[in-house]
């Protein structure tokens, strides 16, 4: 690492990076709290497979819709404050989903306990600030890699349910999250350029302005790149444990340890993405991403097997492949967001809110459409031929919008060639 490497990550941009990735692997534990406790909710109140897809989404509904806004407030009011607030009141609701008896109850506290998921607009939006932009696919891979908090979910909280119950769990984790917050408030500072527009008093442009960068093709692109890479990142997180227990009848311990298997390089190895990105270019990682989902998600569209001598997908292979699939996500999740900085770096937070949205869309839509399949179709892999139709789009997408790009070279930028 060089001197001049070394200088960056010192100082105010370690602090800035460091304390946000913490948060957001808390924020992202938080989001994620219904793929673990949902399960014996699921069991207290008789729902459907439709209903435990509703269920373990709708945090994943409100994180998404919120994120462009949060993205927005943090351009204006500094990610700092924003940041800390959010976790603030994504702790409030999920210490009330304690007290919730109904499924009524249960959703009303899931849209709070979304916010938690629209932080990553406010980290993404603080934390590029701090970095140049050749170095800011490694920092945002490295801020992203807090979706493994969807392992430490997993890990832990199976474990806390079996002890003490599952609202034992939603009050941990609200405690953890108040934690947090107070610790990001006395231990970073304002980025820099938050600082320089309340210095200079610079206008504050007005929203319409904000989303002008929204009419370009270009951003809905992105946009579907990461409704695989991070909708189906979350989506397979809150559903694989329900997966596990139904189709191969582990329980539910081993269920979530093994869906951890999928998050942990699903998450961790974002920070490698972003490396990629900032050394490779954006566009050749997206081509990997998308050609081995595409063979990963049509193995695992074949029927799951436990039997010997039978067809379909045997335990074993089901998770070597899972754990393939979300490393190649994890790489896609940076490669998204190393474009956004670059090509819109006056309109981090409006475009990464909007990306991030509906990345977070896919995190909602995805697992209620896998519990639709499955009682439509009573097939438990009918989920990844869903997913290989998205990635197939995405991929003729791309391809043809880089072929009209090549025709138009002087338009592309050298840092996503």
């Amino acid at each position: 690492m060089s001197e001049n490497t070394k200088a960056m990550y010192a100082g105010e941009p370690a602090r800035a990076l460091w304390m946000s990735t913490l948060a957001f692997t808390i924020c992202f534990a938080v989001w994620t709290i219904f793929a673990i406790i949902g399960i014996r909710i699921k069991q207290d109140l008789g729902l459907t497979e439709a209903e435990f897809g509703l269920l373990v989404g709708t945090p994943i509904l409100s994180g998404s819709i919120i994120r462009i806004l949060l993205g927005v407030w943090t351009t204006r009011y500094g990610g700092r404050l924003v940041y800390m607030l959010t976790m603030l009141a994504a702790a409030a609701a999920t210490f009330l989903l304690s007290y919730a008896t109904t499924f009524t109850q249960m959703l009303l506290a899931g849209l709070g306990i979304g916010l938690a998921g629209g932080s990553f607009a406010v980290g993404v939006a603080y934390v590029s600030p701090f970095f140049p932009a050749q170095k800011q696919g490694t920092a945002l891979g490295i801020f992203g890699a807090g979706n493994v908090g969807a392992a430490v979910t997993k890990f832990v909280a199976p474990f806390v349910l079996l002890a003490w119950g599952w609202q034992s769990v939603a009050q941990i984790w609200a405690a953890a999250l108040v934690v947090m917050a107070i610790a990001f408030w006395f231990t970073t500072t304002d980025d820099p350029s938050f600082r320089a527009r309340r210095r200079n008093r610079a206008p504050r442009r007005s929203l319409m302005q904000e989303f002008v960068p929204l009419k370009n093709t270009q951003v809905w692109r992105f946009s579907l790149y990461y409704f695989f890479a991070f909708g189906g990142f979350v989506a397979l997180s809150l559903w694989l444990p329900r997966y596990l227990v139904g189709a191969y009848g582990f329980d539910i311990a081993h269920a979530g340890m093994i869906a951890a298997a999928y998050s942990i390089p699903g998450s961790i190895f974002r920070a490698f993405g972003g490396v990629l990105s900032d050394r490779k270019g954006a566009r050749s990682v997206m081509y990997w991403v998308l050609g081995v989902s595409a063979l990963a998600t049509l193995v695992l569209s074949l029927p799951a097997s436990n039997a010997i001598g039978t067809f379909g997908i045997k335990p074993v292979v089901f998770i070597v492949v899972i754990f393939v699939l979300g490393f190649f996500m994890s790489l896609g999740k940076a490669a998204v967001y190393k474009h956004i900085p670059v090509y819109y770096p006056d309109s981090v937070g409006a475009v990464g809110g909007i990306v991030g949205m509906v990345g977070g869309l896919g995190g909602f839509i995805l697992p209620i459409a896998f519990g639709v399949l499955k009682d439509l179709t009573g097939m438990w892999s009918s989920c990844f031929l869903l997913l290989f139709a998205i990635v197939a789009v995405s991929m003729i997408w791309m391809h043809l919008s880089i072929r009209e790009l090549n025709r138009n070279a002087s338009s592309v930028s050298a840092v996503a060639a």
